[in-house]
Order: C-alpha cells, then structure tokens, then sequence
C-alpha cells in the first residue's frame, strides 16, 4: 500500500508543550512528551495534551467553537505521537478504522527476552484498584495482542520495537511485567526491579487512512535521549 509521508508543517504558532507533527483541515498529529496527560479526569483536571490543542486551535479566542476531539489515548508517562481529529465525523472514521491504524512502539525491558521475536495474547481485565491484570476467562476480559522484535540487549536490558496489534488500558506494561520483564520506569507493574525516574514506552509511529482524502499517511517521532541513555546507540529498522 502506497505512504503518503506529508512534509513537516510550518505553522504561525505552535502549541505550547506537545510538538505539532502535522495539521490540516480534518487532524492534528503531535508528540506528547511524558508525563503530560492525554485528557482530564475526574480525579486530575491538571492541562493536558487535550486542553492545550483546544486553545491552540481557538488561537486565542475562548469564544471561537473550534476545538479537537480524541480519538486515542497514550498513558500520562508514555511518550509518542497521538493523533486527534478536527470534527465529530473525523473522529468517528478514525475510530471506526482503528483495526486498520498501525502503532509501533518502543520500549526497554528488564532481563534477556526469548524467543528474539513472537506475539504475546491474552485477555486483559482490570481490578477495583486499577490494576489491569490477564486472566483465562475470555468472559472478564478483552483480547489483547502485543507483537514484539528484539533489536538490542545491553546490560540486562532489552531494547524492543512493538507493533501493538490491539489497544488496550496499560497493555504492553502488562504483558511484559507478566513474563518476568517489566518496562524500565514502570512504578505500577514492575516492582521488584531497579527503579528509574522515567517511563522506557514510547510511541513511535502511527500509519492511518485520512478520514477525508483517503490517502494512506505515516509519521514518526524522534526517539527520547532517554532510551540511548538505557541501551547506547542503535539503528531502527524501516517502518
């Protein structure tokens, strides 16, 4: 299938705290950095990737009914693109096509990981305390499936690119936590294991169908320093 990989834009402004990767008409594609939440909660009304667009896109003006609408969400400490979309009907094809929406991610986990490439599967429930867990029972929980490629090991740690074949709440911190290698910075699944300050999970690219022109588009991100800071310098392969 043919990629449109449309030229970085140039914008007037950028908003302020994600970097704009692209925009048109129709959606906006950035690069949330981590620890910035997607979207407001009940519990955290603190700014977001979200609230910061909406302002972006009324360039000002808190009268103007322009705003965006989600259409995906990435972890507060999970860095990496996010796409969002300029209207309801935008939105509602690029959700309805989301089986068809390729997202590959990278991530650093503990210990030596075998075999070097495979797909983890399993059904992903979550308990009273928010803790997203597999269970057997196809009846409690969603299918998930985490395709994964082993690039790098370097001092313990594994370097590996994901293709995330479905998306769900927390679902690569779980499967690798299950196996025994928890990703680098994770508080919530990976205790028992050295502590670093951030999160090694990262989204690097997404690949959709424009929910307007139909054309085929890829973008890609740069990869946080944090990552050659884990496992020293490394190429990626082509996406």
């Amino acid at each position: 299938m043919h990629t449109t990989r449309p030229s970085a834009p140039k914008p007037k402004h950028q908003p302020k705290g994600v970097t704009l990767l692209y925009e048109d008409a129709d959606i906006l594609v950035v690069d949330k950095p981590s620890g910035l939440l997607t979207m407001g909660t009940e519990r955290d009304k603190s700014r977001t990737v979200h609230s910061i667009l909406n302002d972006y896109v009324r360039k000002g003006n808190p009268k103007s009914r322009n705003r965006v609408y989600i259409v995906h969400r990435l972890d507060r400490d999970t860095s990496g693109i996010l796409l969002f979309a300029k209207s309801e009907q935008a939105k509602l094809f690029l959700q309805s096509d989301w089986d068809n929406t390729t997202k590959i991610y990278l991530t650093v986990v503990f210990g030596h990981i075998s075999p070097p490439q495979g797909t983890i599967s399993s059904y992903l429930a979550e308990n009273a305390a928010l803790m997203v867990y597999s269970t057997p029972d196809p009846t409690k929980g969603k299918l998930s499936q985490t395709a994964y490629t082993l690039l790098k090991e370097h001092k313990g740690l594994s370097l590996l690119q994901i293709h995330l074949l479905t998306g769900r709440k927390h679902q690569i911190r779980v499967h690798f936590a299950e196996k025994g290698h928890p990703v680098v910075g994770d508080r919530k699944y990976g205790q028992g294991h050295a502590s670093h300050a951030n999160l090694a999970l990262h989204a690097r690219s997404i690949s959709f169908t424009h929910p307007v022109s139909g054309k085929y588009l890829s973008f890609e991100t740069r990869i946080p320093a944090l990552f050659t800071r884990l496992v020293g310098a490394f190429e990626l392969p082509g996406i």
